[in-house]
């Protein structure tokens, strides 16, 4: 019986995948690629678990970040609130101190005029007592004279009590 060379080639092909059989290397090939594939399952794992620990901490620093703008806004509006709470007592307060100033000054006003008008008074009385006793001592005799400035003198004294009341 003549082999072909086909026929060797199968016959060595069955020994070939006889003796991997025997050897166990389909089992260790298999124990090998089930290691790989559990080895890439956990680095898929550890990647995911990494992944959602950075969104926590992303979700975390956006929460802190939009607090810290709500309380930034919170502080810009309570100091331009209070800006404008100062200017507005700022405001108030010039115009009661200008309205003070301005009383102050119409009451100066007013006293200084009252003050005037009484030494006006009092020298224009002294002006007329004055030639009151020229014109009588220039008129009349001296016992006449001394009765009449006497009285006179009692009359103008009445009149300036009343007027400096």
């Amino acid at each position: 019986m003549t082999f072909d060379a086909t026929f060797w080639v199968a016959v060595s092909f069955f020994i070939f995948f006889g003796a991997l059989i025997y050897l166990k290397v389909p089992g260790k090939v298999n124990e090998i690629l089930a290691n790989m594939i559990t080895d890439i399952k956990k680095e898929i794992d550890e990647s995911e678990k990494l992944r959602a620990e950075t969104k926590n901490m992303l979700d975390e620093a956006q929460k802190k970040l939009d607090t810290a703008d709500k309380e930034v806004n919170k502080i810009l509006k309570q100091a331009k609130d209070d800006s404008e709470k100062l200017v507005l007592e700022m405001n108030e307060k010039f115009h009661n101190s200008s309205e003070i100033k301005k009383n102050a000054a119409q009451q100066k006003i007013n006293q200084m005029k009252e003050n005037a008008i009484k030494d006006i008074k009092n020298t224009s009385i002294k002006i007329a007592l004055e030639s009151v006793k020229k014109i009588i001592s220039t008129s009349v005799d001296k016992t006449k004279l001394d009765n009449l400035f006497d009285k006179n003198l009692e009359e103008t004294k009445a009149e300036l009590k009343k007027i400096n009341s």
